[in-house]
């Protein structure tokens, strides 16, 4: 069985507890009828996935890459993810200006890894 190369290990970790995190913060939007305290419950529920991948993605990765470096790769992976599930989960679309300021966050993503 092949193995998983520890660069890239920390980054599918991240973008899988990425996807639990969303779900956590922004998939109650879909169901404003439900009790808050409901929702804050499940939101906890789906978000310890979230630390069960994050946390060890993290101390992994700090083999590979520097914190900066880790803390930018989850920003970038979190806007992507959030980019899918807003359009395609919560059926709003993206416009101009959130590409704009995603554009600008990859040039600051850009410059994290930049070796100067």
């Amino acid at each position: 069985m092949p193995t998983i190369s520890p660069a890239i290990l920390p980054i599918l970790m991240l973008f899988a507890s990425n996807c639990f995190m969303t779900f956590a913060w922004y998939g109650h939007l879909r169901f404003k009828e439900s009790p808050l305290v409901l929702v804050i419950m499940v939101s906890w529920g789906i978000a310890l996935f979230e630390y069960w991948l994050a946390v060890p993605a993290n101390r992994w990765g700090s083999a590979v890459y520097t914190p900066a470096q880790l803390k930018t790769i989850q920003e970038v992976i979190t806007l992507i993810v959030f980019a899918g599930f807003s359009a395609f989960y919560l059926k709003e679309p993206l416009g101009w200006n959130q590409a704009v300021g995603f554009a600008f966050i990859a040039v600051g993503a850009f410059f994290i890894f930049h070796k100067g």
